[in-house]
């Protein structure tokens, strides 16, 4: 039996590849995923990288994207519904170079499943903030090196 997270990443780079390739070409990799959280890791490497050997903004997105709506597509997958996902507003706190392999954190399960219940209760639009903290654990611990603050939309798709 495949676990969960290995079913996810594998989900996860499909999707990637197939729909939206910046996200594929970062390689984000799910290493938590329940109820309340979801952890993301990206690689700092070559294609990652910016002049300051840093992070990449761009590439810092796509962590904040898949660490902020991954866990919404897969508790609605689990409930056996669709949902049609979107941002509707983004603001982000740099906080410190991210010079290593970048976690990202969402710890919003409880509101997410607040949100499906709703979107699936009314069939209208739903938006709620959503926290993501990116930390570099390799260098800083827990310390974070940036924090996104995401306006997740989520509606119901009619069958």
């Amino acid at each position: 039996m495949i676990s969960v997270v290995r079913k996810a990443n594998l989900y996860l780079s499909l999707f990637g590849f197939f729909k939206v390739p910046f996200i594929w070409l970062s390689r984000p990799k799910i290493l938590t995923l329940d109820d309340d959280r979801v952890e993301i890791r990206i690689p700092l490497r070559r294609k990652t990288k910016n002049h300051l050997n840093s992070m990449y903004f761009g590439v810092l997105a796509v962590g904040a994207d898949v660490a902020g709506g991954f866990m919404a597509m897969h508790k609605a997958e689990q409930r056996g519904e669709k949902v049609s996902l979107a941002f509707k507003s983004v603001t982000g706190d740099f906080l410190k170079r991210p010079e290593a392999d970048v976690h990202f954190i969402c710890d919003d399960g409880k509101k997410i499943d607040e949100m499906l219940d709703e979107t699936f209760a009314t069939g209208q639009r739903v938006n709620r903030p959503v926290k993501i903290t990116a930390i570099c654990p390799s260098l800083h611990g827990d310390e974070p090196m940036a924090e996104f603050h995401l306006t997740l939309s989520l509606k119901k798709i009619s069958a």
